[in-house]
């Protein structure tokens, strides 16, 4: 079988520049989404209750002041670790479902400590899309699956990744990939299109010394080729596109654009898996909350 290996075509890359993501449908094979489930199923089955600290993972609401940032949390970026939903737990601080249906997220190091998510993350077809994007040194970093679990799988409030992997300037894209189909019901993605031209980098979610806190972005708000900003400083309200895709759909999402996903009122999972990539040539400070392990971020090219 011949390796495909093309980047984005001239009318995928226009429409990612207009607007700040894109769809791709079955970028992912049906035998590679069973893999990846089947290594994420063993996973939450196999993890122990025992020794760990039952981190809950919270985005904190609009202003963040309760997202997560216990140790746990932020020595997880060369490890596999498991966040529990907010919703997870009954009155008494128990879990109110089986462990494996309890956990919202997996991360954040699958892309070098599982073998069939690394052949994925680290591809020759990942390569070129960075390629195709422009990127100079890609380099992979943040990956996780998260489950979004029946019926407590929490909301996502509208957010731009470049806040939490600050580069500058910024350079943040996104890789998510559906392994079930992401619907309304059990809350998809939904996008403000063309944000990322308007919406700047305003905060950065960073180390403090208690945690985790937001602080104001005094570098550059925008990616080089996004530099001059938006046209007007006006505020507007922004309309959100429904992003409903079906399971092997790659769905790239720019740093800057504004995002979020509604909670699952359904009784089936929408487990996705999702990566980040930075130019390797932008400064990516010692504030940010995730910090490289010892033989720095993975690069996406091969040298």
């Amino acid at each position: 079988m011949s390796s495909h290996v093309d980047g984005l075509t001239p009318e995928q890359l226009t429409s990612f520049g207009e607007s700040g993501y894109l769809l791709i449908p079955d970028a992912l094979s049906p035998e590679t989404v069973r893999e990846l489930l089947a290594d994420t199923h063993q996973r939450l089955e196999d993890f122990s209750l025992d020794d760990h600290p039952m981190t809950k993972f919270s985005t904190g609401g609009e202003d963040g002041a309760d997202h997560v940032g216990d140790a746990y949390f932020l020595e997880s970026g060369d490890k596999v670790r498991f966040f529990f939903e907010e919703d997870a737990f009954d009155k008494s601080g128990g879990l109110a479902k089986p462990k494996e249906r309890a956990i919202n997220k997996i991360g954040h190091c699958l892309h070098e400590l599982s073998p069939p998510f690394r052949n994925t993350s680290l591809s020759q077809r990942n390569a070129a899309i960075a390629r195709s994007i422009g990127f100079r040194d890609p380099r992979v970093l943040q990956s996780m699956v998260i489950c979004k679990q029946p019926e407590i799988g929490g909301a996502v409030p509208p957010h731009q990744d470049s806040t939490f992997l600050y580069t500058d300037p910024p350079s943040a894209v996104g890789w998510w990939y559906a392994l079930e189909d992401a619907t309304k019901e059990n809350g998809c993605l939904s996008f403000a299109s063309g944000s990322h031209k308007r919406s700047s980098i305003d905060k950065r979610f960073v180390r403090t010394g208690g945690g985790t806190g937001f602080i104001d972005n005094e570098g550059a708000r925008f990616p080089e080729k996004l530099q001059n900003g938006p046209a007007s400083g006006v505020a507007r309200k922004e309309i959100y596109e429904m992003g409903e895709v079906k399971a092997g759909t790659l769905v790239l999402i720019h740093g800057n654009i504004l995002h979020k996903s509604g909670k699952n009122v359904s009784g089936k999972s929408r487990f996705i898996y999702t990566f980040h990539v930075i130019e390797g040539d932008q400064e990516y400070d010692e504030r940010n909350w995730l910090q490289p392990p010892e033989k720095g971020f993975s690069k996406l090219y091969a040298s």
